[in-house]
C-alpha cells in the first residue's frame, strides 16, 4: 500500500491549570481555535475530526466522546474518538495520521482534552477498577502505589539514587518557566527541594510527580499537496509506532519498559533511522514521574540500559546539549491533563522544528524530534517521529 505524506501545519494549546473555568468543551474549542488560525484555516477546511480524552469519568461526562464532538470541531463530520491511557496523545495523531496516510482525507483536525479536576475527591479514584479483580483488587493498589514499586525496582537494579533522579524534575521544572502555558515552571528549585518534599508512596515524593491538570491541544494535519499550499514550513510525520504489552504488569520485570522499545523500533523502521542517538536531535519522552523518563530513554534505545541518567549529569539533556530532552518542561512542569499531555509534547515539536518556540528554542538548527507516551497499567508505549 503507497501511502501518502502527511505534515503538521497548525497547532495550538491552552493554559494547563489546576482548575479550569473553562468547561471540557471551551477547552477543546480554544485549542481548536488556536490551531486553526495558526495555520489562516476554519472549520470548513476540516473533512474529519479525531479525538482523544482519557476516561470519561475526568470530564464528568458519559460518552465524553459525544460531549466533545461539536467542540472539537466534528458537527456533520467523519469523528473517531480513541483513547489508551497516558499513551492517548501521542496515539491520536496516530489515527490522524493514518486517515489523511491512506488517502481518505486531505485535512484533519486531531484534538486532546481532559478535565481532571472535575472528578472528586481525585482523579486517580478513576483507575481504582482497572486492576485485577481476584489477584491484584484485595491488596487495595492505587497508581502511585504500583509506580512506586516500579521506581523501586528501577534504582535498584541499577544502583541510582534518589538525588540523581531528582535531577529530572529540576531540568524541567526550570524548562517550563519559559512556557507561556505552563502550570509548575521554577527557576529556583533545587535538588534538595525535590528530596525534601513529601513522600507519597516511597521512593515516590511529590515533585518527582507531574501535577493533575486540565486543558487541550490541537493539531491540523494535511496531505502534502495541501500541507505546501498551506505553509511554507511543513513539519512532516516520519514514523509512528505503538505497542501494547500485557495487562498483568506483576508478570514483567519492571526495570525496563520492551512496549516503548517495540514502539520505537517501529517507529524508527518507517522513519529508515538506524541511530537514533544519532538521527534524533529532540526527545520529549512522556514524563508523569521524574524515573519515567529515564526509563523511557531506554526503551527509546536513546541510552543505555541504566545509563540516561548520564544525559542529565553531563548536561546533554539540557537545551543546549547535545540530546535535549523535553524543553518544553514536560508533564512534570507544564502540566498533565492525560491525553492533552501527550500531544503537548508533538505540538512543541511542531514549533521547534520550525524554529517557533520562543525563549524554549533549541539552537542549532534541529532538523528531527521524537514524542513518546505512556499509559494504562504500564503497558501501553506509542511514539510519533516529526521532521523537516
Amino acid at each position: 500500500m503507497n501511502l501518502r505524506k502527511v505534515a503538521v501545519v497548525g497547532a495550538g494549546m491552552t493554559q494547563f491549570v489546576r482548575r479550569a473555568k473553562e468547561t471540557p468543551q471551551e477547552l477543546a474549542y480554544k485549542a481548536v481555535r488556536t490551531a486553526l488560525d495558526s495555520c489562516e484555516l476554519t472549520l470548513n477546511d476540516i473533512e474529519a475530526v479525531c479525538l482523544g480524552t482519557a476516561p470519561d469519568s475526568f470530564d464528568g461526562f458519559h460518552m465524553n466522546g459525544e460531549y466533545l464532538s461539536q467542540a472539537a470541531g466534528a458537527f456533520r463530520k467523519p469523528y473517531m474518538r480513541s483513547f489508551v491511557g497516558g499513551g492517548t496523545g501521542v496515539f491520536v495523531p496516530i489515527q490522524g495520521w493514518y486517515h489523511v496516510a491512506s488517502g481518505l482525507f486531505d485535512v484533519v483536525l486531531v484534538v486532546a482534552e481532559e478535565k481532571m479536576s472535575s472528578y472528586y475527591p481525585h482523579a486517580q479514584a478513576a483507575f481504582l477498577t482497572i486492576f485485577d479483580h481476584t489477584i491484584e483488587r484485595p491488596l487495595k493498589p492505587n497508581l502511585l502505589w504500583i509506580f512506586a514499586l516500579e521506581m523501586n525496582r528501577y534504582m535498584t537494579t541499577y544502583g541510582l539514587s534518589k538525588a540523581d533522579i531528582a535531577r529530572v524534575s529540576v531540568l524541567h521544572k526550570r524548562n517550563a518557566a519559559d512556557h507561556p502555558c505552563a502550570l509548575l515552571g521554577d527557576t529556583t528549585i533545587t535538588v534538595e527541594d525535590v528530596l525534601q518534599s513529601e513522600t507519597l508512596a516511597w521512593p515516590v515524593q511529590r515533585l518527582d510527580v507531574s501535577p493533575i491538570s486540565d486543558g487541550a491541544v490541537a493539531l491540523v494535519l494535511a496531505a502534502e499537496h495541501v500541507a505546501r499550499r498551506i505553509t511554507d514550513k511543513p513539519v512532516w510525520i516520519e514514523g509512528v509506532g505503538w505497542c501494547l504489552d500485557t495487562a498483568y504488569w506483576t508478570n514483567r520485570d519492571l526495570a525496563y519498559p520492551r512496549y516503548v522499545e517495540k514502539a520505537a523500533k517501529m517507529a524508527y523502521e518507517m522513519a529508515g533511522i538506524k541511530e537514533p542517538r544519532k538521527e534524533i536531535h529532540i526527545a520529549e519522552p512522556y514524563d508523569p514521574f521524574d524515573y519515567k523518563v529515564l526509563h523511557h530513554l531506554e526503551g527509546l534505545q536513546l541510552a543505555e540500559r541504566g545509563k540516561s541518567i548520564e544525559l542529565y549529569l553531563n548536561g546533554d539533556a539540557e537545551r543546549t546539549g547535545n540530546l535535549p530532552i523535553c524543553p518544553s518542561g514536560g508533564l512534570l512542569g507544564v502540566g498533565n491533563p492525560i491525553a492533552a499531555a501527550g500531544l503537548m509534547k508533538v505540538a512543541e515539536l511542531f514549533w521547534q522544528l520550525r524554529g517557533e518556540a520562543g525563549q524554549r528554542q533549541v539552537p542549532g538548527n534541529p532538523k528531527r524530534g521524537l514524542a513518546q507516551a505512556w499509559g494504562d497499567l504500564m503497558q501501553v508505549g506509542t511514539v510519533i517521529i516529526l521532521g523537516r
